[in-house]
């Protein structure tokens, strides 16, 4: 940022435990006040969507999840998904990390968005 940028003030509000690991993650990386985390953080968020918004294309990407395999209906709204979209899920990998948690991932390869729609299901 240069002195010449013209800065607007707002205001957020937060949870504590949210603001709370937001502080640490700052003074972790050193920033030297949560106005430059935040613009960072915007940054980085705008970075993203842009990304995200342009998936035309034929791309490649792996799909990590980590989930709860006690959560009612989970895996069998995970499994019928992923027969779903089979022609781009080229493999995946299932592994029991804790005994309540599992990490899944999940190779693809396909037009972008189809796979922008998987992962946005999977998410959901």
């Amino acid at each position: 940022m240069t002195m010449d940028d013209d800065l607007s003030r707002i205001g957020i509000s937060l949870p504590k435990n949210l603001l709370d690991r937001f502080d640490e993650i700052l003074n972790y990386r050193g920033y030297s006040s949560r106005s430059e985390g935040i613009r960072d953080a915007i940054r980085t968020y705008i970075t993203y969507y842009k990304w995200m918004s342009d998936v035309k294309g034929e791309r490649e990407g792996v799909i990590t999840m980590v989930y709860d395999h006690e959560q009612r209906n989970l895996l069998t709204t995970l499994t019928d998904i992923e027969h779903e979209n089979q022609s781009i899920i080229k493999a995946s990998l299932h592994s029991h990390v804790t005994h309540d948690r599992c990490l899944e991932v999940i190779l693809v390869h396909g037009d972008g968005t189809q796979l922008k729609s998987l992962a946005e299901r999977l998410m959901s």
